[in-house]
């Protein structure tokens, strides 16, 4: 089985910055890629952005020039720091992982963390 541990994210007002990380352990025998998915009240789930396993990296329009993912894949752990944080940015952002497919596709992973909370008040 394969677990995602997220962390960070809470509360900052407008403007401020959070950063939210995830772990990945278990059985991964192909790592694709691993992002993070984002969904607010009453909003269909969005991508955010995501990095594969060479470093290559999506970012959603919305969010370029403000977060910035990073990752370190030896520890198979994901960083997102986000920066300028807007009030639509409100949302409960969830990781995701792309491991162990037969092709990588990150819009179709399997894996997914329990979310963290992130909430920008102006």
């Amino acid at each position: 089985q394969v677990r995602l541990v997220e962390s960070g994210g809470g509360s900052v007002q407008v403007g401020g910055s959070l950063e939210l990380s995830c772990a990945a352990s278990g059985a991964i025998w192909r790592h694709c890629a691993m992002g993070w998915y984002r969904q607010a009240p009453g909003e269909e789930r969005e991508l955010v952005s995501y990095i594969d396993y060479n470093g290559a990296t999506h970012y959603v329009d919305s969010v370029k020039g403000r977060f910035t993912i990073s990752q370190d894949v030896t520890q198979k752990t994901i960083y997102m720091q986000m920066n300028r944080l807007k009030t639509e940015d409100t949302a409960v952002y969830y990781c995701a992982a792309d491991f162990n497919g037969r092709i990588c596709d990150f819009a179709n992973s399997k894996y997914w963390g329990q979310g963290k909370m992130v909430t920008v008040s102006s």
